[in-house]
């Protein structure tokens, strides 16, 4: 007889995870790789982080810490929303989390039952649609396009048949990069209060824009789950932290389960993180390079073929429309890595539905990558 297994396993892979195995597998039999599959920044982590990790293992400090982050951590991030972004956040109302997937994990659960519906835009990260799905939770696609610069929109969620009980948004948003204005984001929160609908905002690349702030959740109100991680604009990436703002009303929730999931967050990273918040110059650098690198793509890539781009108003994306040349994006992504040696990910990703005549091209490595990519793909005959 065949042993019972969960059905919730029965989610999509993450693709570009997939990409980097090949990858890995064209270097290991010699050949070179271009890295624009990866959301993960090329700048190194800040010094000063570096430095204080040693410091903290010479006095053997990692260990368990309460569940939701230690205090001067939590207390620091609250000082960093009224220093960025001019808001008051109460510290007891941050949760430290295992990454920014960890803090997913903990709102999805804590705001939304087996059975509930939860918007989200369609091209959009795939972890959302993937572990919804496998909590039971419905997913509803929002398919956005040129026509709202790939965000939602309050008419969207009016046209949605049968009840809510939450929406994502993210600004700067994955795959595409776009960034929703205060006015639009403002209406949409509005929205979401008056209907009931919880709002969960991903605000990961926060800090990474290029001409257009993006605002927070935070500055609509405290009702809505608003998200961030380490990874990205503070340079992080494999340190496994994020946080959350957790609504009053779902604070003794989250503390709960994130006790019973995760224990705590990793310890050493958490006082490493706290350095960080001394190193915004850096951080503020690194973004004038991705700049810099997204300035390469954009007068690079249409002159290669690829002139039809989402706005990338933020984050270290670009979204390709390659309709054009194929149908089938993920074929395109493997053959253009086996033939030129340039790693980039499948709009399969981030759209089941349409996403076979697009691709995501990341601008996080280093700027003599870029240009490389762009002579490569001038000269790739596909």
């Amino acid at each position: 007889m065949a042993l019972k297994s969960s059905r919730r396993g029965d989610v999509s892979p993450f693709i570009v995870m997939e990409m980097l195995r090949f990858a890995n597998k064209r270097v290991a039999t010699g050949g070179d790789v271009l890295h624009l599959e990866l959301g993960e920044p090329s700048a190194p982590t800040p010094q000063p982080v570096v430095k204080r990790v040693h410091e903290l293992l010479d006095k053997n400090l990692p260990g368990y810490t309460e569940s939701l982050g230690i205090p001067p951590l939590r207390e620091r991030i609250a000082a960093y929303y009224q220093e960025r972004e001019g808001v008051d956040v109460a510290p007891g109302r941050i949760a430290v989390t295992t990454g920014s997937s960890g803090a997913f994990v903990l709102a999805f659960l804590g705001a939304f039952d087996v059975g509930d519906r939860v918007a989200l835009a369609v091209p959009g990260y795939p972890a959302y649609r993937n572990i919804l799905t496998a909590l039971g939770v419905e997913t509803v696609a929002l398919a956005v396009g040129p026509e709202t610069r790939f965000q939602p929109t309050v008419e969207m969620l009016e046209r949605v048949e049968g009840p809510l009980h939450g929406l994502i948004i993210a600004s700067p948003s994955n795959p595409t990069g776009t960034v929703l204005s205060g006015e639009e984001f403002r209406a949409i929160a509005g929205h979401c209060r008056d209907k009931g609908i919880r709002l969960i905002s991903d605000e990961i690349y926060h800090g990474i824009t290029f001409g257009m702030d993006a605002v927070s959740a935070l500055s609509f109100g405290s009702d809505a789950v608003v998200i961030n991680s380490f990874s990205k604009y503070f340079a992080m990436p494999g340190w496994r932290l994020g946080w959350m703002v957790v609504p009053e009303d779902l604070l003794r929730a989250v503390e709960s389960l994130s006790q019973n999931l995760f224990i705590s967050p990793p310890c050493l990273s958490q006082h490493a993180a706290i350095s960080v918040f001394d190193c915004l110059a850096k951080l503020d650098a690194n973004v004038t390079t991705y700049a810099r690198n997204r300035a390469i793509l954009l007068d690079g890539l249409p002159r290669a073929g690829f002139d039809r781009l989402a706005p990338s108003d933020g984050a270290f994306y670009l979204y390709a429309d390659v309709s054009e040349l194929t149908n089938d994006s993920h074929d395109f992504c493997h053959r253009m890595l086996a033939e030129a040696g340039v790693a980039t990910t499948p709009g399969m990703d981030f759209d089941p539905v349409s996403g076979h005549h697009a691709i995501r091209l990341s601008f996080a490595g280093p700027a003599a990558a870029m240009e490389e990519a762009v002579r490569r793909l001038k000269d790739w005959e596909r």
